[in-house]
């Protein structure tokens, strides 16, 4: 075994044994052996139960795809006015909700573009509503990037604007928007986004809040992979403060599909490239032993494949995510879905593990043994 190796296998050993790995350390992790790094992966794999792996019943809402931001990475955006535009009515997307609510689904996760003319009442209606109707759903909605654009049109503070948003029924935060929190790729990918320093400020300001969010990386952006390992410190850091991240899930880039009849050639990102299995079953990996403090880490089947997604799941993910009746935001890229609970459990039992349906806050529901 050369010096580096052994340099490497001794990362590896101070993890499993409980330590914490720095920036350098984490840089070298992607230099080590694949099987090795997931074999330290699933080491230091928390789990609900011995060899479970949970998901949960919910549903993708998209209330609208007008966007004035027009990520290039983003195939699902139009421009205000453009044809095909859209704002959901109240009754269709509490319609949308009814049908999860009959599949006895426990999350919906409602997210849009960056419509100008959407004001604060909407999304206050739209959440009592569903509260009133659905009082058992738990409502995981709105990205940052909808927040912190909402405070600053509506001058509500942030803090105010989450208080005002509980009180309608709110439950939690996923972490879109995050991409890669690192300035040199985001002035590249999403230069009308808001900075990595004002997507983790409002991740802090919702945790002191009392609102719970996840967490994401969206790679293969053209970043390199210090950046990637300063994207996963900069949530270490926040989590040491807060505690408020409850997983964290990491996609590679999905380009656009041709064939799905929506490409548009301006939107076309240069910098990005699929990235292969192994970078993603790496990543998976990389992210468990340097997330030392984030006790869930999900598969991301939805982009990855379900093949991928089971290899995952030994490579330090423990838990599948959600089932998805469909996904408006990736439909333009040629990805469709109706993932339903039994596809799941499937996936699991095949890849050796317990399935286990939880709820948002990872308690559990029903166990499949």
């Amino acid at each position: 075994m050369s010096r580096t190796d052994v340099h490497r296998h001794r990362i590896l050993e101070k993890r499993s044994a409980g330590g914490r790995l720095g920036a350098e350390e984490g840089r070298e992790l992607y230099a080590c052996d694949l099987l090795d790094l997931g074999a330290a992966a699933q080491k230091v794999t928390p789990r609900l139960l011995p060899d479970a792996v949970t998901f949960v019943v919910d549903r993708n809402i998209s209330y609208t795809n007008v966007c004035t931001i027009g990520c290039d990475f983003c195939a699902f955006h139009v421009a205000p006015g453009a044809a095909g535009a859209y704002v959901l009515p109240r009754e269709e997307i509490l319609r949308k909700v009814g049908e999860l609510a009959e599949l006895d689904g426990t999350q919906v996760l409602i997210q849009g573009g960056i419509h100008p003319d959407l004001g604060l009442d909407y999304y206050l209606e739209m959440i009592r509503a569903i509260r009133e109707r659905f009082p058992r759903i738990h409502i995981h909605s709105f990205s940052a990037i909808e927040l912190d654009v909402l405070s600053r049109k509506c001058g509500v503070p942030l803090p105010e604007l989450f208080r005002m948003f509980k009180e309608a029924g709110l439950n939690s935060l996923p972490g879109g928007g995050a991409e890669i929190l690192v300035e040199r790729v985001r002035q590249k990918i999403s230069p009308r986004k808001i900075s990595s320093a004002r997507w983790l400020e409002v991740m802090e300001t919702a945790h002191r809040a009392g609102l719970k969010t996840t967490a994401t990386m969206v790679f293969g952006l053209g970043e390199t992979l210090e950046e990637r390992i300063t994207h996963l410190l900069r949530l270490r850091e926040l989590q040491d403060r807060t505690g408020g991240f409850r997983s964290f899930i990491p996609w590679s880039f999905v380009p656009f599909a041709p064939a799905s009849g929506v490409r548009n050639e301006s939107r076309t990102l240069e910098v990005g490239r699929p990235s292969g299995g192994d970078d993603y079953l790496k990543t998976v990996a990389v992210s468990r032993l340097m997330l030392d403090n984030f006790r869930h880490i999900q598969s991301g089947w939805l982009t990855e494949g379900m093949r991928l997604g089971q290899i995952a799941l030994a490579f330090g993910c423990d838990d599948m995510g959600g089932t998805l009746i469909e996904d408006k935001v990736l439909e333009p890229t040629g990805i469709r879905v109706n993932t339903r609970r039994d596809d799941l459990i499937r996936l699991i039992r095949d890849a050796g593990f317990i399935p286990v349906q939880r709820d948002t806050n990872y308690d559990i529901v029903k166990i499949f043994d």
